[in-house]
């Protein structure tokens, strides 16, 4: 059994919590088998690689900043979006989960039925024909290089939000072709499962 007080030291996991964390990694390991949720060569550390980070994102938000909407783009396995909707729960706060490829949407919506969110939902669409979210924070993780998310983000954006898009050993590259079409204030948080990091945009605008 995976000790979540040691791999989450920095979140509040009630017992509730706990279990529909196992339940949901129970179902990513269920329906890799049939669709590509995850690789297989990392479904023995679904934990560490893939829980873990998800927490992180959720956890990379300022604690004061209060949200209404959050957007996950490209949301494949659920990994950030299921795990922000299970953190959430009483908080108020909505998640929509955006995931073109049916196969993954079927997934997701069967595990926001299986765990009881009813603060998410899915859209299977793609991110460009959606109407706009108006959303206070949009996460996105494996899906693109930063300067296509920071277009993507932009128009479903809230004034003052925030984006939040963990990256790998390219980051610093990523950065600098981002910051010739877009400005933003950016913050860093080093992960703590691997040598990436989690970019955080403020003000996000095109040049």
């Amino acid at each position: 059994m995976t000790d979540l007080v040691n791999l989450l030291p920095n979140v509040n996991v009630s017992r509730e919590t706990e279990a529909l964390l196992r339940e949901f990694a129970a179902l990513i390991l269920k329906w890799t088998q049939k669709i590509n949720l995850i690789s297989a060569a990392s479904e023995d550390e679904i934990w560490q690689r893939h829980i873990l980070d998800s927490v992180q994102v959720y956890t990379a938000l300022p604690q004061d900043f209060q949200w209404k909407t959050w957007a996950d783009f490209g949301s494949g396995g659920g990994l950030p979006g299921i795990i922000i909707a299970v953190l959430a729960r009483e908080t108020g706060g909505q998640v929509v989960m955006v995931e073109s490829d049916q196969r993954k949407a079927t997934f997701l919506r069967t595990a926001v039925r299986s765990l009881g969110l009813t603060n998410a939902r899915v859209e299977s669409k793609r991110i460009e024909a959606l109407p706009a979210l108006s959303a206070d924070v949009i996460s996105a993780r494996a899906l693109a290089a930063l300067d296509m998310l920071c277009a993507f983000a932009a128009p479903h954006l809230q004034t003052g939000g925030i984006c939040l898009f963990p990256k790998g050993r390219r980051a610093g590259a990523e950065i600098q072709q981002a910051r010739s079409l877009w400005t933003f204030d950016l913050t860093e948080i080093p992960s703590q499962s691997g040598d990436g990091t989690i970019l955080r945009l403020e003000g996000l605008r095109h040049v």
